[in-house]
């Protein structure tokens, strides 16, 4: 199994995320992200209440939660707890912040453009094409080129 350690930067933060080839995720130090959007101190003491109350709520959050050994700011290694990119959104959107308050628009924006599309598939073709058109790519080509049989 390979994996690989790296730091990103937020808002000049950094957050220590790993690699995880096996199960190809991205895991992320939740001390760090919530060290950005609380903009405390104190992180982990926000943390550890926000998961006593997440888990009196009934929440199955702390079950998807992983523990990695990620270099602290001391250079040791230290045991924290991770989480891959949907239960981080999902812990985002628990976080009363400011600072998470964009997170969790965009996260209501994609849920219902997701909920449309369901209801209507041909939306998801056309935001697929707005998409495509986004990156550069030209009309001309076919959105199912890849499909082509030769």
């Amino acid at each position: 199994m390979i994996q690989q350690t790296r730091i990103k930067l937020f808002e000049t933060k950094k957050v220590r995320t790993h690699w995880n080839e096996e199960s190809e995720k991205w895991f992320f130090s939740v001390i760090d992200v919530i060290e950005i959007l609380i903009d405390s101190p104190r992180p982990r003491k926000y943390w550890n209440a926000l998961k006593t109350k997440l888990k009196a709520e009934g929440s199955e959050l702390s079950h998807k939660l992983g523990h990695l050994k990620m270099q602290a700011d001391d250079r040791k290694m230290r045991e924290t707890d991770v989480a891959d990119t949907e239960t981080l959104l999902r812990i985002i959107q628990s976080i009363s912040s400011p600072k998470a308050e964009p997170f969790k628009q965009w996260l209501s924006k994609i849920g219902y453009e997701r909920m449309q599309e369901i209801a209507n598939p041909e939306q998801s073709l056309d935001r697929a094409r707005e998409n495509w058109q986004r990156l550069g790519k030209s009309e001309k080509r076919k959105l199912l080129e890849p499909y082509k049989r030769e």
